[in-house]
């Protein structure tokens, strides 16, 4: 079995600025998702916004600098994740399109294999 990381992002404003309803029909998605997925759901988070962010870097002489918020300016930041265990990514992606986020018009959701260092 393989794992991979589901990662949710969108626009930040507009998840702000959802309706009662709007947030029940996200979280009923959501909690679909991990029915549907059981045990292979192995962690998964809401992230506190990017403006809350620490970012580091080396500067050009070498040392760490330290930036509040994401490093790129854009207007979808990354709101939550979930990193599962599946068979395959045709699973991954039957599981993943139950999600909120997939057909909200601002937001979407990327999948990626995580590397087996093993």
């Amino acid at each position: 079995m393989a794992k991979y990381l589901i990662l949710i992002h969108g626009d930040e404003r507009q998840w702000a600025a959802m309706s009662q309803q709007e947030m029940r029909k996200r979280d009923e998605a959501h909690g679909a998702f991990c029915a549907a997925a059981g045990p292979a759901v192995l962690d998964g988070q809401q992230l506190e916004p990017a403006a809350v962010a620490t970012t580091l870097r080396t500067d050009p002489h070498g040392r760490v600098a330290i930036t509040d918020g994401p490093f790129l300016e854009t207007k979808e930041a990354v709101g939550g994740y979930y990193l599962i265990e599946a068979p395959d990514l045709d699973e991954v992606i039957s599981l993943a399109s139950r999600l909120y986020e997939v057909s909200a018009g601002h937001s979407g959701v990327e999948i990626r294999p995580v590397v087996d260092q093993g």
